[in-house]
């Protein structure tokens, strides 16, 4: 069987739908769109009325503060990155009398203590990304971290301990460290003191025929005298001094853990005249431990850091982070003769080798 469908019936047709003409939908359209205008008329109206109505104190007060607001943005929009503070951010008042924190103030480009660093942190993170660039990104989170961050902990660290300049992250802080912390290269110091104290000697007898010999410079004191005869000074050899003291210098290329590539690195023989005192001061960063090896230590002598006292001893090395506030000074009596130490900038222990690698890389002398 076909089914087959068959054709509707006149009774089955439906009438067609009935559509409005063009004129009627046109017609519609502009009584919408009067009763909008009408509406919007009646909105302006309401607006300019109230306007009217307020106070003309209160229009002024907004449109200053409308002012502001715009000038604000304007100024925001246009300022440039701010460098985090520095060294000469931290000066106290002693700055205009041509000394900070015991040193003299000095103008030389070269000196990460006293130089201005405008936009400091900016040149320290294109730094990192040169080196990650050559080497790897691998190990330098605490790096970075630290140098994204910059500002905050320069300027929230309690006032025990401030680095002026760089402070790395995470670190175990700690005023003293034990002799084990670098036991290789503390052994190999106190072996060679007798070395180190006869090259001293020498040193010192030119100080019976001038005030001042070449090679020695004289830091400002609140009271006495600070004289420092340097080898290795921010990183960079003095081969003058160098030559003066052969076995010393070459004792440095055999420490394991000495600073010798960056600007954190020294390498000095600092001697305190009786009566002398260091005003307390922080050292510029917290990645380094100073080791101070006693050459001549007289009684009444004393190192204080963190508020810690500690004494010398004639052969041995004490170290301590310098990045806390600390001082030292000389109450022994004139023939009792001066305090002298040799001095060695040593990593920090908890400095992992591919951040000293990258550090030295930042921190290259004139980088």
């Amino acid at each position: 069987m076909v089914w087959v469908p068959l054709s509707p019936t006149s009774s089955d047709r439906r009438a067609p739908l009935h559509t409005p003409s063009t004129t009627t939908m046109s017609l519609e359209w502009l009584m919408d769109w009067s009763w909008s205008l009408d509406g919007l008329r009646d909105f302006i109206a309401t607006g300019i009325q109230s306007f009217r109505d307020c106070d003309a104190t209160a229009l002024v007060a907004v449109a200053c503060l409308l002012v502001l607001f715009v000038w604000y943005c304007y100024h925001v929009g246009r300022e440039q990155p701010r460098a985090y503070a520095t060294v000469n951010a931290l000066m106290q008042s002693t700055e205009a009398n041509g000394v900070q924190n015991g040193f003299v103030y000095c103008q030389s480009p070269e000196c990460v203590r006293c130089s201005h660093h405008d936009g400091l942190n900016q040149k320290l993170y294109h730094n990192l990304q040169e080196y990650a660039k050559r080497y790897s990104w691998s190990g330098m989170g605490r790096i970075h971290k630290g140098i994204r961050e910059q500002g905050r902990y320069l300027n929230s660290r309690p006032s025990i301990q401030k680095p002026e300049v760089f402070f790395l992250p995470d670190l175990p802080t700690t005023p003293y460290f034990s002799r084990d912390a670098q036991k290789h290269d503390v052994e190999l110091l106190e072996r060679n003191f007798q070395t180190i104290l006869c090259e001293f000697e020498t040193l010192y007898k030119a100080f019976s025929n001038c005030s001042l010999p070449q090679g020695w410079k004289m830091n400002s004191t609140p009271s006495g005298e600070w004289f420092t005869f340097y080898l290795v000074n921010q990183g960079m050899c003095v081969p003058r001094n160098c030559r003066r003291c052969p076995r010393t210098y070459r004792l440095l290329g055999s420490l394991r853990t000495c600073i010798g590539n960056n600007v954190f690195g020294n390498a000095c023989i600092s001697v305190l005249s009786p009566g002398t005192v260091i005003a307390e001061h922080y050292g510029p960063t917290n990645i380094r431990i100073r080791c101070h090896l006693g050459l001549k230590t007289p009684s009444n002598c004393e190192l204080v850091v963190g508020g810690e006292p500690q004494c010398w001893a004639e052969g041995r090395c004490l170290l301590f982070d310098d990045s806390f506030l600390h001082t030292a000074f000389h109450e022994g009596a004139p023939e009792e003769g001066p305090r002298v130490v040799f001095m060695v900038d040593l990593w920090h222990p908890n400095v992992a080798a591919a951040e000293r690698q990258a550090l030295d890389f930042i921190f290259a002398p004139g980088r």
